[in-house]
């Protein structure tokens, strides 16, 4: 991989994490299945191909599901403490990997480092909620109204987890599914986001060390490669359970296709996130949420910050300080720690980043801070664009949309009751947020009247959860939980139990049946 800079390290990040280039593909080892047409890898930040991967063909599919089903019958009959312990040692496994896995995350996705960093802690946190999860899968016992009768429900595992994970958190949304179907008993299929390829193949490679010390069948984590994949998952009777992260668009096919056969679905789909900023909040806590939601990532997460709903009193201040704040960031490669803003996934990410620009424009859109492509020496990959604002009304269609890229929309509001219908008015409903010192105005946008997302928080931003509570939203966002509270449910099936205990045979409301 000659081609690979090695200004920052990556060329050591990536013979560290297993991953060498060959003439017809990549070395992915023994959990990956993977013999058909060649994808090429090539790193956002500078354009440099970083590796070739073979995709999966119908045949290497079929090879995985059949090892992940032979799997299945040995790691469920494991206790879940045992297959906690292993989760456990495959969190330690990450930590030695951290910096080498978060800079190819960096390298390949276009985030920046210590997003990059900050996704692998991620994972490790999740394998330490699983870890503890593993010793508390609960059911209930209940009271018979029968006479010597007992009453309670338990949990087994569903079988087999295919996991479609998207390109802007390549390796964390994986690990959100995969470690507690794990702990659940499930063994996982995965197909990475074809734009990403690289890290689902250096997670395998990480993992895999710790299957083979614990002699676990390597069926338990598979991995295939290529859009076709996605679809032979979708449409597989064999996996019960399929979590989809990406865009409603497709969500809605592997929603319906899914459905079809009766499986069930965990979707992680589009959002349209917005801040509410009240004339009580402190606009220098503001400042913070605000830009970071809005660039982040380059403004390609499912709760970036799309809306600003700012009170009238505070608007033209609050657009002053963002103004401001907005020409300081440093954009540039997010490998080096002094940028704020990294590149976009590929040129087709610009173009529709340029389209929805000129889309705000021809709806009344006023432009507050300039876009546009960035070029020049050091942006050779065309992937690295201006963070904009635009001045804009809730019901323009472009700002009902998700445009995967760092566009603010702002807007003002006269009541907090306005500022909530703004806010619940679009048809996604991910991620909420509202900036205000008001206990009132708290209470209600938490309240059964306010925020209609699946995440609603006050004084923070939208961007960003921890593992500890359930992630997912509501409306055209898809339903369904990953990560933590009680979103282990959805990797079981409920199973309720009745077992007489008595000499007699009574049914249930009280029904004679007399022989």
């Amino acid at each position: 991989m000659a081609t690979v800079s090695d200004q920052f390290g990556i060329k050591e990040a990536l013979q560290q994490l297993g991953i060498k280039e060959i003439n017809e593909g990549t070395s992915t080892g023994s959990t990956t299945y993977a013999n058909g047409n060649i994808i090429e890898s090539y790193s956002p930040a500078d354009g440099t191909l970083i590796a070739k991967v073979k995709t999966s063909t119908k045949e290497d599919y079929e090879k995985a599901m059949q090892k992940a089903s032979e799997a299945f019958l040995e790691w469920r009959m494991i206790p879940a403490p045992k297959r906690g312990e292993i989760v456990r040692q495959m969190g330690d496994e990450l930590r030695k990997f951290k910096e080498p896995l978060g800079k190819l995350v960096s390298y390949e996705m276009g985030k920046s480092l210590q997003e990059g960093y900050g996704e692998v802690q991620e994972m490790i946190d999740i394998c330490d909620f699983a870890v503890g999860l593993s010793r508390q899968l609960y059911g209930l016992t209940m009271h018979s109204e029968r006479p010597l009768h007992r009453m309670y429900e338990q949990w087994h595992p569903v079988g087999t987890v295919g996991i479609i994970s998207a390109f802007n958190f390549p390796v964390a949304v994986w690990s959100w599914n995969s470690m507690l179907a794990w702990v659940c008993g499930d063994v996982c299929i995965w197909k990475p986001s074809s734009k990403t390829p690289l890290c689902g193949i250096a997670c395998q490679n990480i993992i895999k060390t710790v299957l083979e010390r614990n002699n676990v069948p390597e069926g338990v984590s598979c991995l295939v490669t290529g859009n076709e994949s996605g679809d032979l998952i979708n449409n597989d009777k064999r996996i019960p359970l399929v979590s989809f992260t990406g865009s409603t668009r497709i969500g809605r096919h592997v929603s319906k296709t899914v459905a079809e056969r009766f499986g069930n679905t965990i979707l992680e789909l589009g959002g349209n996130n917005a801040i509410i900023v009240s004339e009580h909040a402190d606009i220098s806590m503001v400042l913070v949420g605000a830009v970071f939601g809005a660039v982040g990532t380059a403004g390609q997460r499912c709760t970036s910050t799309r809306r600003l709903i700012i009170h009238e009193s505070i608007y033209d201040k609050t657009i002053s300080v963002l103004q401001n704040a907005y020409g300081q960031l440093q954009i540039g490669n997010p490998l080096d720690e002094n940028n704020h803003v990294g590149p976009l996934i590929d040129k087709g990410a610009v173009n529709d980043y340029l389209k929805a620009i000129e889309k705000a424009k021809k709806e009344g859109g006023k432009i507050l801070v300039e876009g546009g492509v960035v070029e020049g020496a050091g942006y050779e990959s065309g992937c690295y664009v201006k963070p904009c604002i635009i001045e804009a009304e809730n019901h323009f269609e472009i700002v009902q949309e998700e445009t995967f890229a760092p566009i603010l929309y702002v807007m003002k509001y006269t009541t907090i009751e306005e500022a909530i219908a703004l806010q619940n008015g679009v048809p996604q409903g991910l991620s909420s947020s509202i900036f205000t010192n008001s206990m009132r105005e708290m209470e209600l946008f938490l309240s059964q009247a306010g925020s209609d997302c699946g995440i609603a928080n006050v004084n923070i931003g939208t961007s960003g959860a921890e593992i500890g509570g359930a992630f997912g939203g509501e409306k055209e966002t898809g339903g369904g939980r990953e990560s933590g509270s009680d979103a282990w449910k959805a990797y079981m099936r409920r199973q309720t139990n009745t077992i007489n205990y008595g000499t007699q045979l009574p049914l249930a409301q009280g029904i004679k049946f007399d022989l």
